[in-house]
């Protein structure tokens, strides 16, 4: 469109451009002068809350319903799924959270309203739960994913300042990536599964939920090994356990971060 104006049409092109990068500039000002609770606000962030700052834990077992996940020997993840997440409601209440999950039985729940329910809360944690099926039957461990970007809801930047938009949803995701590699070291420690550490990936439910997200493989039904060890009660327990043990790792280390910015800015006052 620019270029039948000619040289006229490249200047303004120039200029616009110079606008845009004037106006990042003075957001990212306004940005930081902010105090860091009104800065996260701003940027759509969960701000954490005196004491752990988590006030419910989202616990979401993968697939259900007409969506059975992967099957083995007539072992379906979705059953699986389900049974470790009611173990980790259970053990996560014995630690004092307050818990939810997007599904109780055998019922189908949309991708978007799994995480439209965590969405709600104002403060939360996302767990979702889920096994794995490889190419090759060798394929074995457990692994933990979290989104490298989130896309928050409730974006407070001003809607005249659509440069910035991109810069504040490509920010880093230190929250949920924390999260994941606690679940993950516990989940090794306590399993002594192959260690496939914690990668970043942009799983439908974790990318858009607006807490802090991470998404559990427990294993491979593709697996021999794996599979005998999960149709075992013992070991869905392990690995409830484990999961909830990185929660709760992950709950207390935030608090003392919480706690040591809240001294930070009484003392800067």
């Amino acid at each position: 469109m620019f270029a039948r104006f000619g040289s006229g049409g490249r200047s303004w092109q120039t200029a616009l451009a110079w606008i845009g990068l004037v106006l990042m500039a003075l957001c990212a000002v306004w940005l930081v002068s902010l105090p860091a609770s009104e800065r996260n606000a701003a940027l759509g962030r969960k701000s954490l809350s005196s004491g752990s700052g988590i006030a419910l834990l989202m616990i979401d077992p993968g697939h259900g319903g007409r969506d059975s996940g992967a099957i083995r020997n007539g072992v379906l993840e979705k059953d699986l799924t389900l049974d470790v997440a009611r173990r980790v409601n259970r053990l996560a209440r014995a630690r004092g959270f307050a818990t939810q999950m997007t599904r109780s039985g055998d019922e189908w729940i949309s991708l978007a309203g799994r995480a439209a329910a965590a969405n709600r809360e104002r403060d939360c944690i996302f767990v979702s739960i889920h096994f794995d099926e490889g190419a090759r039957a060798e394929a074995t461990g457990v692994q933990t994913f979290y989104a490298l970007r989130q896309m928050p809801t409730g974006l407070a930047l001003p809607s005249w300042l659509p440069f910035v938009q991109p810069v504040a949803l490509e920010s880093g995701n230190f929250e949920s990536q924390s999260l994941a590699g606690f679940v993950q070291e516990a989940l090794v420690m306590r399993t002594q599964a192959f260690n496939r550490g914690t990668r970043a990936h942009q799983f439908y439910v974790v990318a858009n939920v607006r807490h802090p997200a991470v998404l559990v493989e427990g294993g491979f039904l593709s697996n021999d090994a794996d599979i005998m060890k999960l149709t075992t009660e013992v070991y869905r327990e392990q690995l409830a356990e484990a999961i909830t043990e990185g929660i709760v790792r992950y709950r207390d280390i935030a608090g003392q971060r919480q706690a040591a910015l809240a001294d930070g800015e009484l003392l800067a006052e």
